[in-house]
């Protein structure tokens, strides 16, 4: 329950960061300035889809704590084993963390009018994200080869659970990178195409922060973490 809260405190405290950074919080009742001093270069208010995807985001948080909490009310059974984690889970979070920084570039790419290079990274990224999909399949073929069916333990039903729960996000997530792919394969890319880049890469990185306490959380590293915190507290 500890590291779920921590969880909910982190995804919080970014999505306050990056609101914060989108002018949410402003007060323009408060700000200095006249009507007639507004000039084109001044930057705009949020736009609706960041707002959607920030909400949506907080609505994700919310449901992986909810599945680490009950995760580690489980492992207090008596029936629980805990689950090997294949090996080839750490490439798969280094795909995971490739395809992050490829979004990033292409957004960055974007905005300085480097459209030939951002449609690379975007098409570079969608192959990331196909390979970590392939990869958590392997995974799972991996574990079921071995003997740790879904239903023969907790643990490995918690397993499947989580990992095929973040695995559906980051196939959402494929599904509307490719739709910016197709909308922005010609032409060149306006603030449109830019804002829906960032709205891609600010999924992607946050789908990796879930992804990166999920695997501390299969690795065991999370239960060291919550003896610490109570430790520290008592």
């Amino acid at each position: 329950m500890n590291v779920a809260l921590i969880f909910l405190v982190v995804i919080l405290t970014i999505a306050g960061w990056w609101l914060s950074r989108q002018r949410l919080f402003s007060k323009p009742w408060l700000e200095v300035g006249h009507t007639y001093d507004l000039r084109p270069h001044d930057r705009p208010s949020i736009p609706p889809a960041k707002i959607g995807l920030g909400v949506f985001l907080a609505v994700v948080a919310a449901l992986f704590s909810l599945f680490m909490s009950a995760y580690f009310m489980r492992m207090a059974s008596t029936d629980w084993w805990s689950t090997p984690m294949p090996r080839i889970l750490w490439l798969n979070t280094a795909i995971l963390g490739l395809g992050s920084l490829l979004l990033h570039a292409a957004g960055v790419t974007a905005e300085r009018h480097q459209d030939d290079t951002s449609r690379t990274a975007l098409i570079a990224a969608l192959a990331a994200g196909l390979a970590f999909l392939a990869g958590q399949v392997f995974a799972w073929r991996e574990l079921s080869d071995a003997g740790y069916l879904l239903a023969d333990n907790p643990a490995n039903s918690f397993f499947y659970m989580i990992s095929g729960m973040h695995g559906l996000h980051i196939l959402g997530g494929l599904f509307a990178l490719t739709r910016v792919i197709v909308k922005t394969r010609t032409g060149p890319m306006g603030e449109k195409a830019v804002l829906s880049i960032t709205l891609c890469a600010t999924y992607w990185h946050f789908m990796l922060a879930v992804w990166l306490v999920l695997f501390a959380l299969f690795s065991g590293w999370a239960n060291d973490f919550v003896e610490l915190c109570r430790q520290l507290l008592t």
